[in-house]
């Protein structure tokens, strides 16, 4: 049985982002690449992510995860989860994840990083080259940037 996707916006100080859920959990993060529109913004899990977005975009380190359920590949699923790892503030390498995780390949694991869902609440920007260079990031370097100025001016 398939489950519907519900669809939410939030306005954050870097742009629109669109929430996706399956009514229980989400399944989407993600800044808005054109002009979204809602189809359903009662559902708690949407009230709970604003709340988390809300701590997080006013310089605070937010305390609780909201419910969470990524779809992907067991491999990128394991990633994923080793991003939740990363602390508020702090930066990792491809080739730290690869080691965590037991992966011979840092580009294997940016393939998994790039296809990050949950993007912001699940860290992928805080992942960085191994010469500490910002690298790609689905809605520009400028906005992995200012996530990464805004974590490390609250510490």
């Amino acid at each position: 049985m398939k489950t519907s996707t519900i669809k939410a916006l939030y306005q954050a100080p870097l742009g629109t982002l669109v929430l996706l859920s399956d009514g229980h959990a989400l399944t989407g993060l993600g800044f808005a690449k054109n002009q979204e529109t809602a189809t359903e913004e009662d559902a708690p899990i949407f009230a709970e992510t604003r709340r988390w977005l809300d701590l997080y975009f006013s310089g605070k380190k937010p305390s609780f995860i909201p419910p969470l359920k990524p779809q992907g590949t067991p491999f990128q699923q394991k990633v994923w989860s080793e991003l939740l790892n990363i602390p508020y503030g702090a930066t990792t390498t491809y080739g730290a994840i690869a080691k965590s995780v037991n992966c011979g390949s840092a580009q294997a694991i940016g393939q998994a990083v790039h296809r990050n869902p949950i993007s912001i609440i699940i860290p992928c920007h805080r992942v960085i080259g191994a010469d500490g260079s910002l690298t790609g990031y689905a809605s520009g370097l400028d906005i992995k940037q200012r996530l990464l100025q805004l974590e490390k001016a609250s510490l």
